[in-house]
């Protein structure tokens, strides 16, 4: 079912049938409502009439304060208010990126759209800045109230940060103080949380600070260190490659795989080949420092089951291998209970 039940193009044509030629012409260009859909730059439209910049801008603001003021625009007053009410739906203020695409699939009409959006009073444009993208209000209180949501939200992020959409949704809502039930919608958090440049999500549906690796994935490392974090538990490096590969569709050579995995401090090689998340606990080194560190730590005598349980917690040895190392008197002893110590 259309979003709309008016023909864009046709109240286009309407609206517009009483403007003189050139003026005609600056409004079709300047907002892409001609056949090709392109919208021209105020230099190309001057370079066409050989005027400048600043005229054409005179000329296209002259015409759209003549198209307000005249009566087949008044009697199309309808087209407006469903635009209107249709927003309300939304959210009341949403993302230019997200509402014309909702209105129609075409560019063409699309750019019909953001005409009457740029036409109407009813309508509150909000430019781009540092932490949002171009949006669209006809409520001013609730557009106050998601801009500062989103503010409050981005704050309460840490830089490493990693969340479910659902989980972030409800931290969205958290931050949303007094809305009405109706408005406690996940389709329009999901629609409000896409104004922000602020926050964002990887490929796989997990939002955080947009600025962070873990979100805008720049590279193989970025990439391996969220497959592996789905997976869990250590991975070899072509298991990681192909991971890449078949989540992302990124063809991903072992080699590089391997080379990326060496050079970043995120990940940790546990075994032949294989490698796990320093934030998992893994520690780097071979079995005997990894038994060490733990007899150190736990500053007594553990047993032979204990010391094998924990290294396998920090460390992606083969059980033999640390027996073994376990049983090198030079740096291990045990003592009249069966338990192990540093030597």
């Amino acid at each position: 079912m259309p979003a709309i039940s008016f023909k864009p193009k046709k109240i286009t044509k309407k609206i517009t049938s009483h403007l003189q030629n050139r003026a005609l012409d600056v409004i079709m260009n300047r907002f892409g409502l001609t056949a090709d859909g392109k919208r021209k730059t105020l230099e190309e439209i001057g370079k066409k009439y050989n005027i400048t910049r600043e005229r054409v801008r005179q000329i296209e603001d002259a015409a759209l304060k003549l198209i307000k003021k005249s009566s087949v625009y008044k009697t199309e007053q309808a087209v407006f208010d469903e635009l209107k009410q249709l927003m309300y739906k939304l959210g009341s203020v949403v993302a230019e990126h997200e509402l014309l695409p909702y209105i129609a699939k075409d560019k063409a009409t699309q750019n019909h759209i953001h005409f009457f959006l740029v036409l109407s009073d009813i309508f509150k444009k909000h430019r781009e800045d540092e932490h949002f993208h171009v949006r669209w209000s006809v409520d001013d209180g609730m557009a106050e109230k998601v801009h500062d949501a989103l503010r409050k939200l981005f704050a309460s992020l840490k830089d490493e940060d990693l969340i479910p959409e659902t989980e972030m949704i409800k931290k969205f809502f958290d931050q949303m103080k007094d809305i009405a039930v109706e408005y406690r919608d996940e389709e329009m958090a999901k629609r409000w949380l896409s104004m922000s440049k602020s926050v964002a999500k990887n490929g796989l549906g997990e939002w955080g600070k947009a600025t962070s690796p873990n979100i805008r994935t720049r590279g193989v490392k970025d990439y391996a260190f969220l497959v592996m974090r789905r997976h869990g538990s250590p991975m070899h490096f072509r298991e990681v490659a192909d991971a890449i590969s078949k989540t992302f569709g990124k063809k991903t050579h072992y080699a590089t795989c391997h080379n990326e995995l060496i050079k970043d401090s995120r990940f940790i090689l546990v075994g032949r080949g294989m490698y796990a998340l320093a934030e998992w606990g893994y520690k780097a080194g071979i079995a005997r420092e990894v038994i060490e560190d733990i007899l150190k730590r736990e500053g007594g005598a553990l047993s032979k089951e204990e010391i094998v349980k924990r290294v396998m917690k920090e460390r992606y040895f083969k059980k033999n291998t640390i027996l073994v190392n376990l049983a090198n008197s030079k740096y291990f002893k045990k003592n009249k209970s069966g338990l192990y110590t540093i030597a």
